[in-house]
Parts: structure tokens; sequence; C-alpha cells
């Protein structure tokens, strides 16, 4: 069976430069800082964001009362756009994990653009198919994944958004992230994800450089990534 690639960016984000450029082109600026709520899940979808600075995650909260994050959001991601083009409320809520600056598009923009360039329908059709099978791939392989497994996915991540190669196979993860935010990417308690993280720490596999985790040898972890 053909493997799916994974989506290296957002729904929106995966449009042609041009398209994307002109949907954005005149588009107001927002500011969050640190910690600062986008919205909520469950708030109405009243348009979408792209990414122009900083970096945000999107979480819900599952039953036991805790926090698991979907997705890291860096430059050039986009937001919010499954709501604004469905209607319905947002499934899930995003927060700034550093100061940030999105632009934003209204459901209003975004259709009055869709009327001008209808070629934007027929892109969006081409991704979503795409989605949705890497979804469903995705959903078979996590299910089957070790905490080790779902801790070094999450890593690579990282790394793949704001990782940068320091050379000899180490990528050096350019925000600061917390174990618990690990967790909440993995799906486990922090406790385990200490665990893990200590573990190859002593084998030289994980390191820390000035508050930021580096990972010793990415082909170790993408390995990892599928036990």
């Amino acid at each position: 069976m053909k493997k799916t690639s994974p989506p290296s960016e957002s729904l929106l984000a995966a449009l042609p430069a041009e398209l994307l450029e002109g949907l954005f082109a005149q588009a107001p600026t927002v500011s969050l800082a640190a910690d600062q709520t986008l919205f909520l899940a469950g708030d109405e979808g009243d348009g979408c964001y792209r990414v122009d600075a900083g970096m945000l995650k999107a979480s819900v909260v599952d039953p036991g009362g805790g926090e698991r994050i979907l997705a890291v959001l860096g430059p050039r991601s986009v937001v919010g756009e499954i709501s604004m083009i469905d209607g319905e409320p947002r499934s899930a809520s995003v927060t700034a994990l550093s100061d940030s600056k999105l632009s934003f598009v209204s459901r209003a923009a975004f259709e009055a653009f869709g009327r001008a360039r209808p070629e934007l329908y027929r892109h969006l059709t081409t991704v979503l198919a795409h989605r949705l099978r890497y979804t469903n791939d995705t959903v078979a392989a996590t299910s089957f994944l070790s905490v080790k497994g779902r801790v070094a996915r999450a890593l690579l991540t990282l790394a793949d958004e704001f990782g940068r190669d320091v050379g000899q196979g180490r990528i050096v993860i350019q925000q600061k992230v917390s174990q618990g935010d690990l967790a909440a990417m993995a799906g486990t308690a922090r406790e385990n994800v200490s665990r893990v993280l200590q573990d190859w720490a002593n084998r030289s596999l994980v390191s820390r450089l000035a508050g930021h985790y580096c990972l010793e040898n990415k082909a170790m972890f993408k390995q990892a990534s599928v036990k």
C-alpha cells in the first residue's frame, strides 16, 4: 500500500503561493502576547489567521481534564480555516506560546476571494483529500506506538517546524518547549516524558542547549517514531 506523505503545512498554507498571497493581501494584523488565547474551542469560526511571526499551539481538553496539543504552529501556518469554511464552532483552542503576529481573513473576505478566484476551491478539494488520507494513516500508525515512539514523533514534529541543523546530524529546536507541552503532544503523562528524555540524555541522544532541546541523532528519532 502506498504511504501518504505528511503535509508540511496547514490547509490554506498548502495553496499555491500566488493564491495564498492574494487571499492575505489586504488582511489586518493581529498581535498576541505569550500565553494569550487567540480563540477557544466552541467559539464561532468567523475567519482564519496566518502566523507571520511567533509560535502557537492548537489544543483540546480530554475527558480527564488534561490538555492534548494537536499542533504547534509557526510562521506560514494558517489556523482556523476549517470552522471558517464549514461554519461550525472552533474544534480546538489556540494559544500563543511566544509573542506572535498574525494576519486575519474574515469569512466574508474569504468567500469574496473565492468568487473572484474559483480555482481556490479546486485546490482546496485536492488538499482536503490528501489531509484525510494522511489523518487516516496517522491514526492507524500512532495507535500502536509506544510512549517512546510518541515522544519521538512529537520531537520530530517540532524539529521539522522549528529545527536548525547545527551539523553532524544534530538538530536544535529553536523554540522553548516544556515537558508538559511534549506530554500534551504525545498523549501521555509528563512523568513518562521525563523518564524517556532522561534515558535519551543518558545515552547522549538528546541534550539541552541554552534551554532548547537538541536532537543529537535525528535518524534515531525517525526510527523510534515508528516503534
